[in-house]
C-alpha cells in the first residue's frame, strides 16, 4: 500500500563552545556538554542501534552544530567526560549501598549504576568520539546529518553585514565537512531565523534546503496551497520545509505535552539538591555548588510538592501510549489532507534533540517506540528524509518568504530587547572591522598575519552565538553569557590592534588560539 503521509522527524542538537582549559576551578557550563552526552546523545546512539537490531526502517534528520561537533571530537573535553561519568558511577555505587534499607530506591540506584557504566563503554567504544558512533547511521541511510552556521548565529540580525552571513553559513558548511566526510544537503538555521535573500548564500554554499516555523511558510507570497505539508521553493533551488503545529504541541506543549505525563520522571528532583550536603559535596564537581546529578528518584506525580517513587515500569508504559496516539494523529493528519488533495503529507516534526532524554528522561524510548510502531503497525505513514521529498509529492510551489523565526512571537524579539541589544553595536562594528581587514590584508603571505586574521574570524564567530542573547533574555547563568560576549569582543579587538601595530611578541594570539580552538580550516577571506 503506497503511504498517505511521510513523516519527516528532525532533532536539532546544539551547544554553545564551551571550552575553558586551564583553570583550577570548574565551569558548571561545561556540564552542559556533559549532561547532553549522558542523557541525549547516548541514549539517542542506543535507540539507532536497537532499531537497526530490531530490522526496523526508520529516518531521522539531525542537525549537529558545529560547535557541537567540535567540543565532541575534542581530546580535552572527551577527557572532562572521562572524568564526569567516572564521578558519576562513583557516587551511584555510593547510592547502591545507601538506599540497601529501601527495595525500590536500591533497585533505582542500581539501575542507574548499569546505566553509568553502559554509557562509559558506549563512550570508549569509538574512542570517546561520538561522531564516529553517528556516522555509522549517517552512512547507511538512516540518519541524514545537516549543518547549522557556525556558531549558531541568528542570521536576520546580520543581514546587514553579508560577508558576516556568509562566514557563518561557510564555516558550517565546512565544519561539516570535516567532521562528516561529505557536504551538508541542508542546513537548520540558528532558531530556524530566515530572512528573505538568505537562500542566495545557502545555495553558493550548495545547500538546498532549510526547515522554518509554520507561519514561515503560511505568511509566504503567493500563499501555499498546502501549507504546511509539502515544502516550498524559495529562490535559487533552495526548499523550506515548515513545522508542523500539531505534531509539535504533543510534545512541547506545557500544558499538555506528553513529557508532562505524571507517570514520568522529576527532573527536578535530584539528589545533588536532595541529600545532605556533606554526603554529596564531594561528587558535585562544581566548586561545591548544588548541581544536578543525574540521579533522580521520584515521579512528576501532579503539581504538589509531594511526590512519589519513580516507577519505570509505568512509565514505560506511558511512552508506548504516546507514541500509539503520535502516530494515530499524524494517519489522521495525513487521511485529511490526502483527501483533500490528492497526494501525501509531508509532516514536519523538529524539535530540540536535548528535549528526548535531558529534559524528557524517556524522551529516546518514545523515539524507539515511535519508530517501531510506525515499521510493524501500519502501512499509512512512512518515515522520509528531506531530499526524498520530491520523488513522493508531484508538485512543488514556488513563493516568496519573509523573515521569521521559531522563537517566542515568531520574529526576532527573543534575541533583541532590553535585556540584550547592547551587545548588537559591538556584534556589528567587529563583522564591519573584519570585512576591512579581510580586504586589506587579502594578498598577504605572511605566516604570522594570517593567525592573527583567523583568530579574529573565530572571535567575531563565537561573540555572535544566539545562546549568549537567549540566556540574556532567559535570565539563567547571565553572567556567563555577558562574559563571554565581551571576551570573544574585546579579544577581537585586541587582535585588531595586535595586528595593526605588527606586534608579533603580544601573547594574546597564543592564549586565544589555545583556548577558543574552533575551526582549525577557517579562512579570513571568508569575509570578503
Amino acid at each position: 500500500m503506497t503511504p498517505i503521509g511521510n513523516l519527516l522527524f528532525v532533532l536539532h542538537a546544539h551547544l554553545p563552545f564551551v571550552r575553558h582549559p586551564g583553570y583550577k576551578r570548574p565551569f558548571i557550563e561545561e556540564n552542559w556538554l556533559n549532561e547532553a552526552i549522558l542523557e541525549t546523545y547516548i541514549p539517542l546512539l542506543r535507540v539507532f542501534e536497537n532499531l537497526k537490531k530490531d530490522g526496523v526502517y526508520f529516518r531521522v534528520t539531525m542537525s549537529f552544530s558545529p560547535t557541537l561537533t567540535s567540543m565532541l571530537t575534542d581530546p580535552y573535553l572527551q577527557d572532562k567526560f572521562r572524568s564526569f561519568i567516572r564521578n558519576l558511577i562513583q557516587l551511584a555505587e555510593k547510592e547502591a549501598s545507601r538506599t540497601d534499607y529501601d527495595p525500590h530506591l536500591n533497585y533505582l540506584s542500581k539501575r542507574y549504576l548499569e546505566h553509568f557504566v553502559d554509557t562509559e563503554r558506549i563512550f570508549e567504544e569509538c574512542g570517546g568520539d561520538l561522531t564516529i558512533a553517528f556516522r555509522k547511521f549517517l552512512e547507511e541511510g538512516s540518519l541524514e546529518i545537516i549543518t547549522c552556521p557556525a556558531t549558531h548565529g541568528f542570521l536576520p540580525f546580520m543581514e546587514s553585514e553579508p560577508s558576516a552571513v556568509r562566514a557563518q553559513i561557510r564555516n558550517g558548511r565546512r565544519s561539516h565537512r570535516r567532521v562528516w566526510g561529505r557536504d551538508p544537503k541542508g542546513i537548520w538555521l540558528s532558531e530556524c531565523g530566515y530572512f528573505k535573500g538568505l537562500e542566495k548564500f545557502l545555495a553558493d554554499e550548495g545547500i538546498r534546503y532549510f526547515f522554518v516555523d509554520s507561519h514561515g511558510i503560511e505568511h509566504s507570497v503567493p500563499k501555499p496551497l498546502f501549507g504546511v505539508h509539502a515544502p516550498v521553493e524559495v529562490g535559487s533551488g533552495v526548499f523550506a520545509f515548515g513545522r508542523d503545529q500539531e505534531s509539535s504541541r504533543q510534545v512541547w506543549s506545557a500544558q499538555d505535552g506528553y513529557p508532562g505525563d505524571f507517570r514520568y520522571r522529576e527532573y527536578y528532583r535530584d539528589i545533588g539538591h536532595d541529600l545532605d550536603y556533606n554526603y554529596i559535596n564531594h561528587f558535585l564537581n562544581s566548586d561545591g555548588i548544588r548541581i544536578n546529578t543525574g540521579i533522580k528518584y521520584y515521579q512528576i506525580t501532579g503539581k504538589k510538592q509531594d511526590k512519589q517513587y519513580y516507577n519505570p515500569d509505568a512509565a514505560m508504559e506511558a511512552c508506548g501510549l504516546h507514541a500509539t496516539d503520535f502516530l494515530n494523529r499524524r494517519i489522521e493528519q495525513a487521511k485529511q489532507f490526502h483527501s483533500e488533495f490528492g497526494q501525501p503529507a509531508i509532516i514536519v516534526s523538529p524539535y530540540d534533540a536535548e528535549l528526548f532524554g535531558h529534559w524528557w528522561y524517556e524522551g529516546p524510548q518514545f523515539i524507539e517506540f515511535l519508530f517501531k510502531k510506525i515499521h510493524f503497525d501500519q502501512t499509512s505513514i512512512k518515515p522520509i528524509h528531506a531530499m526524498e521529498t520530491p520523488g513522493v509529492i508531484p508538485r512543488i510551489q514556488s513563493v516568496g518568504m519573509s523573515m521569521s523565526s521559531w522563537g517566542e512571537n515568531g520574529y526576532g524579539d527573543v534575541w533583541l530587547n532590553p535585556t540584550n541589544d547592547w551587545i548588537y553595536p559591538h556584534l556589528l562594528s567587529c563583522a564591519i572591522d573584519m570585512h576591512e581587514m579581510a580586504n586589506i590584508y587579502k594578498s598577504t603571505e605572511d605566516a604570522w598575519e594570517i593567525r592573527v586574521l583567523k583568530q579574529m574570524g573565530r572571535e567575531l564567530l563565537l561573540a555572535q552565538s544566539s545562546d549568549w542573547a537567549f540566556i540574556m533574555k532567559t535570565g539563567t547563568m547571565v553572567d556567563y553569557a555577558v562574559r563571554r560576549t565581551n571576551v570573544h569582543v574585546n579579544c577581537f579587538q585586541s587582535l585588531k590592534a595586535v595586528l595593526m601595530r605588527k606586534d608579533e611578541q603580544d601573547p594574546i594570539l597564543e592564549r586565544t588560539e589555545l583556548e577558543h580552538n574552533i575551526f582549525p580550516d577557517i579562512d579570513f577571506k571568508d569575509w570578503l
